[in-house]
């Protein structure tokens, strides 16, 4: 057990809108939109089009949609992130373990004062992105960066990925194991990543490579042959090419040639959130059952003892 009073664990996931209205929604699109790592876009090109087309546009939709999946205490992806953050305090009660936001609250920035103010001398900044990528994981080495020289005191270190961590990996097959014990196996088990522009992976980025890596080792471990399995990619947005295949309509291609019974799993998101829920849950399961075949979703691992387990030994892991 790690007893270190003077070090905090800092789990980051991306973020949330305060509450499922289009004004919360507005000024949650506009903090993450205007991140040039999500969008690289000169400002004096981008923000006329963000705030003049696209904010007016996407906010009230978009609020519709978290509606659909809010929980009784806040936005999924809140509520899961506080509770792993919690799960991961009770397994490491000598070490400080909070959670924090890239966008909106709280704030990346805010909490890291906040542990700094409380006498933290080593500070684990986890990204809850288990799959590295410049549009997520870089964007708050950003920020980290940013902060470091202004606390010269403290010792930040950045968990950058952890897309074929044993332990990770085996608590998503567990997970997936799980799910066929209680409910069946499909015929094929899809894995759904978030998608970037391909221009990104063109231009370097390793998200697609370690996407890969995550899905290979995932069914490797569940001992699944290559035909049982896909890696697809989902919520892409505008007109550019993004990552391919995209999972919807690889997924009506499959319901198409006669598969019945399809499970996906998304293992580059932590906790369930606007994207595992409204998109896949709700959305590819009634365009799939429109084609004849029923899909099944596997949670996200979320507040799972192993998931807490395996992000605790990945921080203990960044401190030695």
């Amino acid at each position: 057990m790690l007893d270190a009073p003077d070090t905090a664990v800092l789990a980051v996931n991306l973020g949330t809108p305060e509450t499922p209205t289009a004004p919360a929604v507005r000024r949650y699109l506009a903090e993450f939109l205007s991140d040039p790592r999500v969008v690289a876009i000169p400002p004096i090109l981008w923000k006329p089009l963000l705030y003049g087309l696209i904010l007016p546009l996407r906010s009230g939709r978009s609020a519709a949609k978290y509606a659909q999946v809010w929980l009784p205490d806040g936005s999924p992806l809140m509520v899961y992130t506080r509770q792993l953050a919690q799960a991961m305090q009770a397994l490491m009660p000598n070490v400080r373990v909070r959670h924090a936001m890239r966008y909106g609250a709280p704030a990346l920035t805010a909490e890291l004062d906040r542990l700094a103010a409380e006498g933290m001398r080593r500070i684990v900044v986890l990204p809850l992105y288990p799959q590295y990528s410049t549009t997520t994981t870089a964007s708050i080495e950003d920020q980290v960066r940013a902060w470091q020289p202004h606390h010269p005191a403290v010792t930040v270190t950045l968990v950058r990925d952890y897309a074929v961590d044993p332990d990770w990996v085996a608590a998503v097959a567990g997970s997936i194991q799980q799910a066929w014990q209680e409910h069946g196996r499909g015929e094929k088990l899809v894995f759904s990543f978030h998608g970037i522009p391909q221009r990104l992976a063109d231009a370097g980025d390793p998200y697609p490579q370690r996407c890969e890596a995550s899905a290979r080792a995932i069914a490797d471990a569940l001992g699944l042959p290559d035909d049982a399995w896909q890696l697809t990619y989902q919520s892409r947005f505008g007109r550019e090419k993004w990552l391919q295949p995209y999972a919807e309509p690889t997924m009506w291609a499959m319901a198409e040639s006669g598969v019945r019974r399809i499970d996906v799993v998304c293992p580059g998101f932590a906790t369930d959130c606007l994207e595992t829920l409204e998109e896949v849950a709700l959305g590819f399961t009634e365009t799939l059952a429109v084609r004849g075949a029923q899909m099944r979703y596997i949670p996200c691992l979320n507040a799972a003892p192993e998931h807490a387990l395996a992000l605790s030994r990945l921080s203990i892991a960044a401190l030695a």
